[in-house]
């Protein structure tokens, strides 16, 4: 009988243990689990954003490709032609003075068309006009937009020397630049384009401002009326932007990347 009384307490010793120990196993497994879990989460998210990182970039620089291949065609083959009709033009000779007016005027024109087509092909081809620097970029942009006669266009740069980090940080930050115009010339019916260029604790600002007739930002993102390309290229960045904008009363696109 002392025997059995013993078994029985040593049975009950043993579940009294394995009953403590059980939620105490649980909760080790239970913290040891979650950080894995998040671990997890994270890796997954880290390898999704990249993925998409990855994306953009390979859309871009489809689209730069695009671009080159379009503006060495402006510039070779077209200009080429112009060129050629210039100098035809230029052989043809007429007693009448009208008429030698008229194909002196003609080959004016063709010379001035040569000369447009070389600047927008220079456009077009990003990585050519950021050869003498991003500042001198924006100056060439905002001459050619001066050329319409459509704006009035001033460009306040705040940065004594080109900061000339990353030719392909500086290509995207143009990019969205000329984004931005674009978006102004087809949207926004302003007469007044402001453009400012700083540089403040190792970040880089671009703000373009215009007196136009703003719209409701909700509603323009509903509709995706071309502003996804200006937040997929910041993101890309890793910048941040910021538009500010109202009926009548114009629109302000702020762009801050990390520009040490």
């Amino acid at each position: 009988m002392q025997t059995s009384n013993q078994e029985i307490a040593t049975i009950i010793a043993l579940s009294t243990l394995v009953f403590l120990l059980a939620p105490a196993f649980l909760l080790v497994y239970i913290s040891s689990y979650n950080p894995r879990k998040k671990h997890h989460i994270t890796e997954k998210q880290t390898l999704q954003k990249e993925h998409e990182s990855d994306l953009l970039k390979t859309q871009l620089e489809v689209q730069e490709q695009t671009m080159k291949t379009i503006a060495a065609e402006l510039h070779d083959n077209i200009g080429q032609l112009l060129s050629l009709t210039s100098l035809t033009l230029g052989s043809i000779t007429v007693s009448d003075e009208k008429t030698a007016k008229k194909l002196d005027d003609s080959q004016q024109l063709v010379r001035r068309s040569i000369k447009e087509l070389r600047q927008l092909a220079n456009l077009l081809h990003g990585e050519k006009i950021l050869e003498t620097g991003l500042i001198n970029a924006i100056i060439y942009e905002a001459e050619w937009l001066k050329k319409s006669g459509n704006y009035v266009v001033n460009f306040d740069n705040n940065i004594k020397e080109d900061p000339g980090q990353s030719n392909e940080k500086d290509l995207i930050l143009f990019r969205l630049l000329q984004e931005v115009i674009n978006n102004i010339i087809k949207h926004s019916s302003a007469t007044k384009i402001s453009i400012i260029l700083d540089h403040f604790e190792d970040n880089l600002l671009l703000s373009i401002s215009d007196n136009g007739i703003g719209f409701v930002l909700d509603e323009v993102k509903k509709n995706g009326m071309g502003l996804a390309n200006l937040f997929r290229r910041t993101k890309l960045l890793q910048g941040e932007i910021e538009i500010l904008s109202a009926i009548d009363k114009g629109t302000t696109v702020a762009i801050k990347v990390p520009y040490p």
